[in-house]
């Protein structure tokens, strides 16, 4: 890759969608394309900047830093909010951003979506005719089973931006939230309550969101000792990673009904293999990692890109960097 010692090289291995954005950059930048869904997206020459986003092929990274990897770029932009899906090695000795709160506005609507369905229940309702239609109002009737968000006790593992977007919309249903934050608490949020510990979540939680990135320290902790003490009944949503959740535990907690359904979007591996008890289990509503995807997100994304950009060229401080210690 070319490069002048006062144009910045930028290898973009996030393809068209950003074109666009970069085209006015010209002249400030000199723009190569890459790939990330393939080959070796660690081989990036003399690039001092770096797009790119979560791929098999990053998934599957070397341990050790790669001869073709170099000195590395000074400044990696990721097109996601978790980094663990990236080498150890990438996040070291130069500046790593990320999408940080870029898909909060759609996960948060994911997210009452699913404890709506749970409470209302309304997706199972399908009479097949007037008989139907009167024994089910009937029965409705007589034995209301269609629950309410009013009242509830939100938990959330995990108090970042899409934590934020959450809660504010489960106050406007009439929850009371109870957030826990790895980091701790800098001041006081309006009508969220702070919990003491992560048992006291899960004791106290009615729908139980997990929200928090997956690090070292977080991988399978929602594990049998947890969920042994998790409220009987309780809903558990994994909008976050997949590794959180020791699943095989999960399967035995729900036959035993503490928690009593889980909503997942996410799970490890991606996809689970063929013939996974997930895929059937009378209490698992799966979906394939949707929960990010809204009309508005890369369009946030390619904001910030800009943004980012403008203040790399200008020397300021950039958005949203991933400290590699915390891993997020």
């Amino acid at each position: 890759m070319p490069q002048t010692a006062s144009v910045p090289v930028l290898l973009n291995q996030l393809g068209d969608r950003l074109g666009h954005d970069l085209e006015r950059f010209q002249g400030r930048l000199s723009v190569v394309p890459g790939r990330r869904d393939g080959g070796a997206p660690w081989d990036v020459g003399e690039a001092d900047i770096l797009l790119t986003g979560p791929s098999p092929a990053w998934a599957g990274a070397p341990r050790e830093v790669p001869e073709s990897w170099g000195r590395g770029p000074r400044w990696v932009q990721i097109a996601s909010a978790g980094v663990d899906g990236f080498p150890e090695w990438l996040l070291r000795d130069r500046l790593v951003t990320c999408g940080r709160g870029d898909a909060a506005v759609p996960i948060a609507e994911y997210v009452l979506t699913a404890l709506l369905l749970h409470e209302k229940r309304i997706d199972i309702l399908r009479p097949d005719g007037p008989a139907a239609w009167l024994e089910t109002a009937r029965k409705l009737g007589d034995n209301p089973a269609s629950g309410t968000l009013e009242g509830r006790r939100l938990g959330l593992f995990g108090f970042g931006a899409t934590g934020r977007a959450i809660a504010g919309r489960a106050r406007a249903f009439g929850m009371r939230v109870l957030a826990l934050r790895r980091t701790g608490w800098s001041g006081v949020e309006e009508g969220v309550e702070a919990a003491s510990s992560l048992e006291q979540l899960v004791k106290e939680a009615d729908h139980l969101v997990l929200a928090a990135p997956l690090t070292p320290e977080t991988r399978g902790i929602i594990g049998a000792s947890v969920l042994a003490v998790s409220k009987p009944g309780q809903h558990l949503v994994n909008i976050a990673r997949g590794a959180l959740i020791d699943q095989e535990a999960l399967l035995r907690a729900l036959d035993a009904g503490r928690p009593g359904f889980a909503t997942l979007d996410v799970t490890d591996p991606e996809p689970l293999p063929p013939g996974h008890p997930f895929y059937s289990h009378p209490r698992i509503r799966l979906t394939p990692h949707i929960c990010w995807s809204g009309p508005d997100v890369r369009r946030r994304f390619s904001d910030r890109v800009r943004e980012n950009i403008e203040r790399y060229l200008d020397g300021r401080p950039l958005l949203d960097i991933v400290d590699p210690l915390r891993g997020y």
